[in-house]
């Protein structure tokens, strides 16, 4: 008689399964990853400590501006149903590709958690109370600063090679020249930057980044991008994006605070009702649940900077 498929056999198939799919590179570069153990968590921007000075009539102590967001951890799942007689007659490939999709999927929940707020960003508000992406944010010294800029292409959904370099080049400036809030420069170490784009616009962003030699109305030319000395930009093409017709997002990598914030409390776990269940007797099938408790915020809007062509 011939070992029948188990569901402990199939759990921990798909825990292996989610060992090998890491899902979107993306996600852990521009988003820290914070452990909550507790229905929601106060995350508290506590403003910058302040710059050295010359010591010139005693020490001039500064206090913490407070400034924070409450993230409220939200449950997930996903269940999956698969026929006793599919384990009975061991369709082994069958039950394999639907574990390995199931764990694809799961794998790419924080993509798809991400993505949206970074899809939303220029309408929906971050810890100082503007939007993400907004041209007014100011904090204590800092001034008015933008991190939401335009950039010219004789076509805004097209733009060519050249155009995606002067505007990537353009945003880079605009991240390093971010100030805190003591008026200081906050991304003056900044060197390594990821560039998220929609599908439609990989080609171009590709080129720019990539291609060793730029082609412009004036002819070819030397990218300036790959000759920076000391820079590295990323590319991340993000099909949740599809909205975006001509914009595009990049975000500073190497900082100390993230652009984005991911907080979980409890981490994928596995579930099953199956041999001996009242669902298996009742229907032949077993359920294979996974759960999850997490969510996710904006961080520091300084690290990030939206991009429209005109």
């Amino acid at each position: 008689m011939e070992k029948l498929i188990t569901s402990r056999s199939i759990i921990g198939d798909f825990y292996l399964a989610l060992e090998q799919n890491l899902g979107a590179s993306w996600v852990d570069p521009i988003s820290q990853k914070f452990d909550s153990d507790q229905e929601s968590e106060e995350y508290a921007w506590l403003g910058q400590a302040p710059a050295m000075r010359e010591w010139v009539g005693g020490r001039q102590a500064k206090g913490l501006r407070e400034n924070g967001i409450v993230v409220k951890n939200k449950k997930f799942e996903a269940t999956l149903e698969i026929p006793v007689d599919w384990m009975r007659r061991d369709k082994t490939g069958q039950i394999q590709m639907r574990i390995n999709e199931m764990a694809r999927r799961a794998n790419a929940h924080w993509a798809g958690l991400l993505s949206p707020l970074i899809l939303n960003g220029a309408a929906s508000v971050c810890y100082d109370g503007q939007y993400y992406f907004d041209t007014d944010h100011a904090e204590g010294d800092s001034g008015q600063q933008s991190n939401s800029v335009g950039a010219s292409a004789s076509s805004a959904t097209a733009p060519t090679a050249a155009e995606f370099e002067t505007a990537v080049l353009k945003g880079v400036e605009k991240i390093i020249g971010q100030k805190d809030d003591q008026g200081e420069p906050m991304n003056e170490e900044a060197t390594q930057f990821l560039i998220m784009v929609p599908v439609s616009m990989m080609a171009s962003a590709a080129a720019a980044l990539k291609n060793p030699v730029i082609v412009d109305g004036s002819g070819s030319r030397t990218n300036t991008l790959t000759n920076i000395g000391g820079f590295n930009f990323e590319l991340a093409v993000n099909p949740r994006l599809s909205a975006w017709t001509d914009k595009f997002a990049m975000f500073r990598t190497d900082g100390g605070g993230a652009p984005l914030i991911r907080q979980e409390e409890e981490d994928l776990m596995v579930s099953a009702i199956a041999e001996g269940s009242e669902l298996e007797f009742n229907e032949d099938v077993h359920h294979y649940g996974i759960k999850a408790m997490r969510n996710v915020a904006y961080g520091y809007w300084q690290h990030a900077l939206l991009t429209t062509f005109s």
